[in-house]
């Protein structure tokens, strides 16, 4: 029995290895293609970002986004804090943190997910430090202060899908050079609107649709330009939006207004009361949350979508 059960653990381990070696094997494929894009990108002149977009370990086209802002400002410290990555697999930073030699301070609310990136074949070979946190507006700006990074930050990456625009409205003491801040397109370009606040607010239980979270792209770019930021651009799969801080803002970059560089998402992740995906699409989309309230951020009214 003890020899049938020791067979058993040494067969799981020999399975978790190979799994472990494909996934670096995988990854180095997808990086080196990620060089070469990189390169290629360089001899483009169009300040439209999204003619930079390719993924290597981010959701979208953020990775080639990312390499062109980055190209193109001066970062006094290749530092990044981003949180909501679940397990960082799949992140705005991750290639820049391979490629060139980052150091980020990553934070999820869930601790499995935390332990899964510590046991990862790349965690010990960078400068990156893990935190499992449940973020809110009250314990930001300590959670913060954990990184060790100074002021000026490279790059700050936001995505915990809910309480986006409070907890960035809350973050004092730090000015990232680059902000990046998932929107929820569902809500439209027009409005100037989020979720209200809610200290426990998940996703996936404030709503059954999963779509009510998160904020407009029109209540980001209002709150960034009071912090001094300059709206740039967004993905064009319709998620994630990028600023750059105004006095490092150039002739190779352009200052958009919020419906000139909205992009629609086109993304189906609304779900029914079971969790399952329904696949719905377009504007039917907001027909499904029709009636829920959203916190005005300019009136501080409470309306109703």
């Amino acid at each position: 029995m003890f020899k049938t059960i020791k067979s058993k653990l040494t067969t799981l381990k020999r399975t978790v290895a190979i799994i472990h070696g494909y996934d670096k094997s995988l990854d180095e494929i997808k990086f080196n293609q990620g060089i070469i894009l990189a390169g290629m990108n360089e001899g483009k002149h169009s300040v439209n970002l999204k003619h930079y977009e390719f993924k290597v370990f981010s959701q979208w086209g953020e990775d080639g986004i990312l390499q062109r802002l980055t190209s193109l400002i001066d970062i006094r410290d290749k530092t990044f804090i981003e949180f909501g990555v679940e397990d960082f697999l799949e992140s705005n930073c991750r290639f820049l943190l391979m490629k060139d030699n980052w150091s980020g301070f990553v934070i999820d609310g869930s601790a499995a997910h935390m332990v899964r990136l510590k046991n990862s074949y790349f965690y010990w070979k960078y400068d990156l430090v893990a935190v499992d946190a449940f973020i809110n507006r009250d314990n930001i700006n300590d959670l913060l202060q954990r990184s060790g990074f100074g002021p000026d930050l490279g790059i700050l990456s936001i995505d915990i899908d809910g309480n986006d625009y409070h907890v960035l409205d809350a973050i004092e003491g730090f000015k990232p050079r680059i902000l990046i801040c998932e929107y929820n397109a569902v809500f439209g370009p027009k409005r100037r609107i989020s979720v209200p606040y809610d200290v426990n607010f998940i996703r996936s239980q404030k709503h059954s649709s999963n779509l009510y979270f998160g904020a407009s792209l029109g209540a980001l770019v209002y709150l960034t330009k009071k912090k001094g930021y300059s709206f740039v651009g967004t993905t064009s799969a319709g998620n994630n939006a990028f600023f750059v801080r105004n006095d490092l803002m150039n002739q190779q970059l352009r200052a958009l207004e919020t419906e000139e560089g909205f992009s629609p998402s086109k993304a189906r992740e609304s779900r029914d009361d079971d969790g399952r995906l329904t696949h719905v699409g377009g504007d039917a989309r907001l027909r499904l949350i029709e009636g829920l309230p959203v916190l005005n951020v300019e009136t501080g009214v409470i309306e109703r979508l």
